[in-house]
């Protein structure tokens, strides 16, 4: 089946806001402090309409199984994105759409100018940790900027 790669819409809203929260559950980390509670999951469209920020969906067969986007976080170092939600279906995992994603989304952070981008995770997620130790993203000891995204343990940072 073929994936279409695309930038997100407002009726991609209710469907991309249910993958992340099922794969959060998934992997048992949908508490408070994450996403899972983040009143903007349900309203990404609107979120990214900010200026230097994007987010790309993978879409196959007209059903939403991944996204990934880069947003302008309060109180990143200038010239730092952040790299954000990026999430895959059960589905979708194995096949290379996450990491085309974040791909896109690295891509998009280099056209706005960016130098750095920056990300939170959790243990739980050691795939997607895995992959982006093997982007070039380096472990930090401590959190940058001010996500809201408490409970997240994992910071890392890529030097474009």
């Amino acid at each position: 089946m073929a994936i279409t790669y695309r930038e997100i819409n407002e009726g991609d809203n209710q469907e991309l806001a249910e993958l992340i929260r099922t794969v959060l559950r998934e992997f048992k980390v949908d508490k408070p402090g994450t996403v899972y509670t983040d009143p903007t999951t349900d309203h990404l469209s609107e979120v990214f309409k900010a200026e230097k920020s994007a987010y790309w969906i993978a879409e196959e067969e007209g059903k939403i199984i991944g996204g990934c986007g880069i947003y302008p976080t309060s109180g990143l170092p200038e010239g730092c994105a952040e790299l954000v939600k990026l999430y895959t279906s059960a589905a979708a995992r194995g096949r290379g759409i996450g990491k085309m994603l974040m791909q896109k989304s690295i891509s998009s952070a280099q056209q706005f100018g960016y130098h750095q981008i920056y990300l939170e995770s959790f243990p739980e997620l050691s795939t997607a940790v895995a992959m982006y130790e093997k982007a070039g993203f380096k472990k930090l000891s401590a959190p940058l900027g001010q996500s809201g995204h408490f409970a997240c343990n994992v910071w890392m940072l890529l030097i474009l």
